[in-house]
């Protein structure tokens, strides 16, 4: 699908759907667990296809990492979806008003589909922040268009062409383009629209939402961080958090950002963080099992904050060989720990994302949860210790989208459970029965008794002064 037929047909392509939804009525959950299972049968069969194309568009993406990321992190979410989906689909019966409710009438809250839903995907997970989505967005009923990355081109392509075969367009459809057809899918009338990406352009797609009063989840990022309470396994921690930080290269919106840990064990931690990266990672240049950073771009921009971090006086120290000419050609580039760099660094200001990594080191673990808690709300919030009170504490003293304890970047696997964001992190979640909900309208509904007792109840007008008195006798504390 190319982006001359993208722009101009995506109105007429929603207004397709959106016709082919008013005309569809009732969506069964037999009509919804097709879908879910159309969906998984075509990543099943373009899977080795999809996971070529996400190597092509970071340079060197290994295969078993987007088959284990990407496609079995999408099946999951499609599969629970279609397994559980009936069980969230009955109409939930609810108290009805006093005191009609004596007298037959009753009343339940049912959840229908809202429409056409529009989903815009990013380039670090790019079938995954497409299809994990959907999953919820099917179950509740719905049907979609997506929008893949710009940024990886060849994915986009590859699913387009993948969702083509296995849909019709009035039912699944993938628009592809640059920032203008992006912009453009922003701005249309859906029922809702998810988008997965920056905290600044989720700003922007908010805002063009706003003007059709589109309900919106976003999936933003953040200064995700670490806390290690001092009682921590700091070779543990060390090697859940370097496992956590290599995956995609630190290409991942829940990627641990910063690191906190007791002045005392700062020393031991890098230590730690270096053997475990250099047992993961024996080299960089060439090596086939470091996922690169996925342009010139986003590669300076992450250097110029590790440059910027050393000029103004931090310290560096690398996890992993230092870098040659050869891994820098491939953007394939070890751990820099970048210690206690200035508050006013590039570095400490912005989301890293990317083979880096800010260690910060505290006296008191609440003076650490207070620098977390002046900045802004994060998507994941990770806590290593075996202290139950002071990890009832960290859960109680602090707000992230999601938390994994005693490892990183876990929480958003979980299908059971929704992920999403809160503040400036993002809005709204999908996964689970909270996705479901997050995609279908809930509406009361109130069915009236046989017999209706105002009139005789003096509760109609004219209003007698018993009535009165009834009234501020059941305005009670």
């Amino acid at each position: 699908m190319s982006d001359s037929v993208a722009t101009p047909s995506l109105p007429m392509l929603l207004a397709a759907q959106q016709a082919a939804f008013r005309t569809e009525g009732p969506v069964s959950a037999a009509t919804r667990q097709a879908r879910l299972q159309r969906v998984i049968d075509m990543l099943v069969k373009h899977c080795d296809a999809l996971c070529d194309a996400m190597g092509e568009d970071f340079g060197g993406r290994p295969a078993v990492f987007s088959m284990m990321n990407d496609v079995a992190g999408s099946l999951g979410s499609l599969k629970h979806a279609r397994d559980h989906l009936a069980e969230w689909m009955p109409d939930q019966p609810r108290s009805s008003v006093a005191p009609f409710d004596n007298f037959g009438a009753t009343a339940w809250v049912r959840y229908q589909p809202k429409g056409v839903v529009g989903i815009i995907g990013t380039w670090n997970a790019p079938v995954f922040t497409l299809l994990s989505p959907l999953a919820s967005v099917f179950a509740a009923g719905n049907r979609a268009v997506l929008k893949p990355s710009e940024i990886a081109p060849r994915t986009a392509e590859t699913l387009a062409r993948a969702v083509a075969e296995f849909f019709a367009p009035e039912e699944l459809a993938v628009v592809t383009g640059g920032p203008d057809v992006a912009a453009e899918f922003s701005r249309q009338p859906w029922e809702h629209l998810v988008f997965t990406g920056s905290t600044s352009v989720g700003k922007l797609i908010m805002k063009a939402a706003a003007e059709n009063l589109v309900p919106v989840t976003l999936e933003l990022g953040g200064k995700s961080p670490v806390l290690i309470g001092r009682g921590a396994d700091i070779g543990n921690a060390a090697e859940r958090i370097a496992v956590g930080k290599s995956a995609n290269s630190g290409q991942l919106c829940v990627s641990p950002d910063v690191v906190w840990a007791h002045e005392s064990q700062t020393e031991a931690l890098i230590e730690a963080l270096q053997k475990v990266y250099s047992g993961l990672f024996p080299t960089f240049a060439g090596n086939p099992d470091v996922v690169p950073v996925v342009n010139e771009r986003h590669f300076a921009r992450v250097e110029s904050y590790v440059a910027d971090a050393g000029a103004r006086g931090a310290r560096v120290a690398i996890a992993g060989d230092r870098p040659c000419d050869e891994a820098v050609a491939s953007r394939r580039m070890p751990l820099r720990i970048v210690v206690d760099p200035p508050a006013d660094s590039d570095i400490a200001r912005h989301e890293i994302f990317g083979p880096a990594l800010v260690l910060r080191s505290y006296r008191e673990l609440a003076d650490a949860v207070a620098e977390v808690n002046a900045g802004e709300r994060p998507l994941a919030l990770y806590y290593f210790g075996n202290d139950a009170a002071e990890q009832q504490w960290v859960l109680d003293h602090t707000l992230s989208g999601g938390v994994s304890i005693n490892d990183v970047t876990m929480h958003p696997a979980l299908h059971d459970a929704p992920f999403g964001g809160v503040g400036a992190s993002g809005m709204g979640h999908y996964h689970g029965h909270e996705g479901f909900l997050e995609f279908s309208h809930a509406r009361s509904v109130y069915s009236a008794g046989s017999h209706d007792p105002r009139r005789e109840w003096g509760m109609l007008p004219p209003y007698t002064e018993n009535f009165a008195q009834m009234i501020r006798g059941a305005i009670t504390p």
